[in-house]
């Protein structure tokens, strides 16, 4: 049973003012979500990864439950930081292994605008997160959008909503983002 937006951000509020019980009433409902955007990530993932998707939920799930400190807005927060995480543990898996000091080949990383997630495989993580590193730099809210839309899966209208801009503002600011992407990426490569 799909639970509604509300019900998500009411529980989040309440585990952030104390509320263990909250906590537990919360997992099951947003597992699902966080297994498909795990599932989307290791679909980026190279191949034979080390790391199951069940895996990468737990330990971005985990790592949620240690930052009591972070005031959930609503759901969509909570997602985009999910997202966050997942990111960062796979940047951080894919630098462990060394691709960079291996030559790892520059992967084409389609960015189209009809869907939030590249159907491509094996794209190189980190080129990726470097580049998105240095656009977070130069134009943070860009950055962001390419996070919440590539890598976390939302839909310009719950990106809008994650971000508190228009989604004109986030048709824009993708667009702007995949270019400058495209440009930085083809350069390094």
């Amino acid at each position: 049973m799909q639970s509604s937006a509300e019900e998500i951000s009411s529980l989040l509020h309440a585990w952030y003012q104390g509320d263990r019980t909250a906590l537990d009433k919360l997992t099951p409902l947003v597992y699902d979500e966080l297994h498909r955007l795990a599932h989307n990530y290791m679909r980026k993932e190279r191949g034979d990864p080390t790391l199951q998707t069940t895996t990468l939920v737990n330990e971005a799930f985990l790592r949620l439950v240690k930052a009591q400190t972070v005031e959930w807005k609503d759901r969509n927060h909570f997602y985009a930081i999910s997202a966050n995480l997942m990111r960062r543990i796979l940047t951080d898996l894919s630098r462990s292994r060394g691709y960079l000091k291996h030559g790892g080949n520059l992967k084409r990383i389609p960015l189209d605008g009809d869907s939030p997630v590249s159907p491509g495989p094996d794209p190189d993580l980190v080129k990726l997160d470097d580049a998105l590193s240095t656009l977070a730099r130069c134009d943070p809210r860009k950055a962001k959008v390419v996070e919440l839309r590539f890598f976390g899966g939302l839909s310009v209208t719950e990106t809008a909503e994650a971000l508190e801009v228009s989604t004109s503002t986030v048709d824009r600011d993708w667009e702007l983002a995949r270019v400058w992407l495209y440009c930085r990426l083809k350069n390094r490569g």
